[in-house]
């Protein structure tokens, strides 16, 4: 299926997809540079509502700083309610910390670049976003700048290998 049939129904073309991952990545890309696993991910309500964020697990000293769920309790603050729907766009799969906080947000979309073959949720381990018992869906779209995501992170961890390899 080509990109454009696959954005059609969600209010969003294939352009402005790209547009919105390009942004997630440069977040993906900033946390990177600050020695964080590089995710970035982007919330839009395309009504005027962007929030983004990246992964500051390491500088925060928080397990549950998800680029995703800084996204989610952001938007949430930005609209003072707890239900976001809209579109999520995240350079790498959620896991199913994020995957249960974007179901709760009741976020409409999930965007995302690369799968996670160790923790994603969305198809790759898990498949909470179509979980038969739960009462809200989330489509899902993979592939969006698959490749520079992909990319960025096999280069960080190529790195940090490296790195402690030389401290060995």
């Amino acid at each position: 299926m080509d990109m454009e049939r696959r954005f059609l129904g969600r209010g969003i073309s294939a352009g402005e997809a790209g547009y919105y991952m390009a942004a997630a990545l440069e977040q993906a890309q900033f946390a990177a540079r600050n020695d964080e696993v590089p995710v970035g991910a982007l919330w839009t309500n395309l009504r005027g509502g962007v929030v983004a964020c990246r992964n500051g697990i390491r500088s925060s000293h928080d397990p549950t700083a998800h680029a995703e769920l800084l996204c989610v309790r952001e938007a949430s603050q930005l609209l003072g309610n707890e239900r976001i729907g809209g579109i999520l766009f995240t350079t790498l799969e959620p896991c199913p910390m994020c995957m249960g906080a974007l179901l709760l947000a009741r976020v409409d979309v999930v965007i995302f670049a690369a799968s996670d073959p160790k923790s994603g949720a969305c198809q790759s381990v898990l498949s909470l976003c179509s979980h038969p018992s739960l009462n809200h869906r989330i489509d899902i779209i993979q592939g969006v700048c698959e490749k520079e995501s992909a990319e960025l992170l096999r280069t960080f961890f190529q790195k940090k290998r490296r790195e402690r390899k030389y401290l060995e």
